[in-house]
């Protein structure tokens, strides 16, 4: 059964590039690998690589004033500033709290606040938002997509190192001005059987920093086991899929764009050859981009409506996997 339709709207869009770029070939040498060989696996080119003065507040700072712009919305008017991000800032306060602060919106009393759903907390905080617009307590959140994978990888690990990238996508969601424009439906299911598949173990209370500093420094690094979370996500998402296009009702010819999280080469042609999908309906900014984690959603949105790519109309279905394993996704109508 389709769920009933939410009318918003997504008023404008930015995004961060970081001002220093890595190509893969300078990983295909510190491997020891042809040149080709890390483009080969991931499916990443080039990709953002932030410098210490490009902080997650500062990339997401600079995207956040892009989309406010792109709105026509004031900063000062807005309902809630949300952060979302696999690694924020800071432990305390959260991150959308100093978003606040370097907006220069210190004192506006905007509730300001953190979601952490790693790579599908844009759509969390879509459909969070959604909610709030629907009963009137929202007409425009700021939700802000920033991060820093950089500095989690190991240098060493060819099955990451190679992959992600730094970079930061905001978006200003709010009531539909277009009177057509509505979030159809959204879908999200966590299967914590792959809990363990991808994580980061520091920065919480589990691991004790003053007892065993080595032990701390070690789990600062990120830990991906990607063969089992690639198998788990390959079996659930078609059933997931058909769930998200039910509730939209519609089917897959319906969709006009997928906007899928860029998880990486392999994962991304996996899932538009598994479903069916064409290319040229397919947005993929990985090859320039990398996997930016929570970022990806939101800056391929940004890059379809900057190339027309969406219209006033069309209908967008943004879909993606996370870590716990976690599934999401939102079907919209511009």
């Amino acid at each position: 059964m389709a769920s009933r339709e939410i009318a918003l709207e997504i008023l404008g869009t930015g995004e961060h590039v970081p001002s220093q770029r890595i190509d893969s070939q300078e990983f295909d040498r510190s491997f020891g690998k042809a040149p080709g060989w890390t483009f080969e696996r991931t499916g990443v080119r080039v990709r953002g690589f932030a410098p210490d003065g490009e902080n997650v507040v500062a990339m997401g700072v600079a995207a956040a004033r892009h989309a406010l712009q792109s709105a026509g919305v004031d900063g000062a008017s807005l309902d809630a500033i949300i952060a979302v991000g696999s690694v924020p800032a800071q432990a305390i306060p959260c991150t959308a709290v100093l978003l606040q602060q370097q907006l220069g919106l210190s004192l506006s009393g905007i509730p300001a606040f953190d979601i952490n759903a790693t790579c599908l907390g844009f759509l969390a905080a879509l459909d969070l938002v959604a909610q709030g617009i629907a009963t009137g307590r929202y007409r425009a959140v700021l939700i802000v997509a920033s991060e820093r994978p950089s500095l989690g990888m190991r240098k060493g690990d060819s099955s990451t190192a190679g992959l992600f990238g730094d970079g930061a996508g905001a978006v200003v969601v709010g009531a539909a001005r277009n009177g057509g424009a509505a979030l159809l439906a959204s879908h999200f299911q966590t299967f914590s059987a792959g809990a363990q598949f991808c994580r980061l173990r520091a920065g919480g209370t589990d691991i004790n920093p003053h007892k065993d500093t080595d032990a701390f420094l070690d789990a600062t690094f990120f830990e991906m086991r990607g063969r089992p979370m690639y198998r788990m996500a390959s079996e659930r998402m078609p059933g997931f899929l058909d769930t998200l296009l039910a509730r939209a009702g519609l089917d897959r010819d319906g969709v006009n764009v997928w906007v899928p999280h860029q998880a990486s080469g392999h994962a991304i042609r996996h899932m538009r050859e598994a479903l069916g999908l064409q290319t040229g309906n397919f947005v993929d900014t990985l090859e320039t981009h990398g996997n930016q984690v929570s970022a990806s959603m939101p800056v391929a949105l940004h890059h379809a409506l900057q190339t027309q790519r969406i219209k006033t109309g069309s209908v967008v279905a943004l879909l993606g996997t996370g870590a716990g394993l976690s599934f999401g996704g939102a079907v919209l109508r511009f």
